[in-house]
């Protein structure tokens, strides 16, 4: 049986220096636990547009849809900011998603104990927190037709288009609803049925497809009543479906309840491929920083964890993505923090080598 397949794409800014990181990490378990990968590099990005001059090549395409799983690591920088709209580091990333058919993002917001202090709101809100952000990806404005700017009376007009159809609601939701049966079996589904038709649709077919999960507690809520409800008692949800716009502002606010970017994973999941795997890419939320890059400053973790979600949904090794993640819990619980996770009490950080040295050290101690 051939070993599963793994697309490696650093991109831009501190993005190689985490995967380094990775990297090792997968190093590890191919040597300790017998885990091996059959792992590939390409470019994507700005990285991509200085070789290729576009920001990623059509053979990284091919290669991405061929692969169990691709890894991504960040795209983006201020030395790309004045490219054509068509050739940002960015077009690269969404080219990925929309071909791949990538429809399901899935944001944990989850807070270690460790961090509960770094939160922006009490420790008491956020102690514990685990939430899943199920965030519909691959349609809505971003991907809406007609869109762009045009003159009209002498002035000019922006225009975005929200649609959706039932079929890209519905898989998204189901992908929601098998999370939340595997979890504490509640869902909110948030929109904005009060003024957009979209969310009257939204809220219809996702009330029809909870006929098929009755067991999972179905609510539904007015996203920005949702944002308002994330800071004031995060912790009285369990997994939130929502459409692309709405899920890409709720989840960086669900974010920040857990105190740094720098810790947070995501996987953004597709339909089954021939070996029963759904098309998948796992990349960390934070960006680029290039005000960090080439100074050994950046925070490994998100990226790590991103792997340990490929380890779960793509390689069905839950164990051992809990043996990553409890890894990551114990060197925090012990103290080590980057740079971004210092506190006022002051201390050294460790540099991104270091926090890599320190979770492949607990992964030893785990055997």
């Amino acid at each position: 049986m051939s070993n599963p397949s793994l697309l490696i794409l650093p991109g831009d800014g501190i993005g190689p220096e985490v995967m380094t990181q990775v990297k090792r990490i997968i190093d590890w378990y191919g040597e300790k636990r017998d885990l091996a990968f059959d792992v590939s590099e390409d470019l994507v990005g700005g990285a991509a547009y200085d070789k290729h001059g576009v920001p990623l090549s059509d053979e990284t395409m091919a290669k991405a849809q061929e692969v169990d799983a691709v890894l991504l690591g960040a795209v983006g920088g201020p030395a790309y900011d004045n490219l054509d709209f068509s050739v940002k580091p960015e077009r690269g990333l969404l080219r990925l998603r929309k071909e791949m058919d990538l429809f399901a993002n899935l944001r944990p917001a989850q807070c270690f104990d460790a961090l509960a202090d770094f939160s922006s709101l009490k420790k008491e809100l956020v102690a514990g927190l685990d939430i899943m952000i199920v965030r519909e990806l691959t349609s809505g404005i971003y991907f809406g037709e007609p869109r762009g700017i045009h003159i009209e009376d002498n002035m000019r007009v922006g225009v975005n288009t929200q649609r959706y159809t039932e079929a890209e609601i519905e898989r998204g939701a189901r992908a929601a609803f098998e999370l939340a049966m595997k979890r504490d079996k509640k869902l909110c589904s948030m929109e904005k049925a009060n003024v957009m038709e979209s969310g009257i649709l939204w809220r219809d077919v996702v009330t029809e497809v909870h006929a098929d999960y009755p067991e999972v507690e179905l609510s539904h809520m007015y996203a920005d009543n949702g944002a308002m409800q994330l800071v004031r008692a995060p912790k009285q949800f369990d997994v939130i479906y929502t459409d692309n716009l709405f899920g890409d502002i709720l989840s960086d606010c669900a974010a920040m309840l857990t105190g740094s970017l720098g810790m947070l994973p995501s996987a953004s999941l597709g339909l089954p491929m021939a070996n029963g795997r759904p098309k998948a890419m796992y990349e960390p939320v934070h960006g680029s920083a290039p005000d960090i890059t080439g100074q050994g400053k950046a925070n490994p973790i998100a990226c790590i964890l991103s792997f340990a979600m490929a380890l779960r949904y793509s390689f069905d090794q839950g164990e051992e993505a809990g043996r990553l993640e409890a890894a990551i819990e114990k060197v925090l619980a012990d103290g080590a923090r980057t740079g971004d996770l210092m506190g006022p009490e002051g201390g050294t950080p460790l540099s991104t080598i270091e926090m890599g040295d320190v979770i492949l050290a607990a992964l030893d101690a785990s055997l």
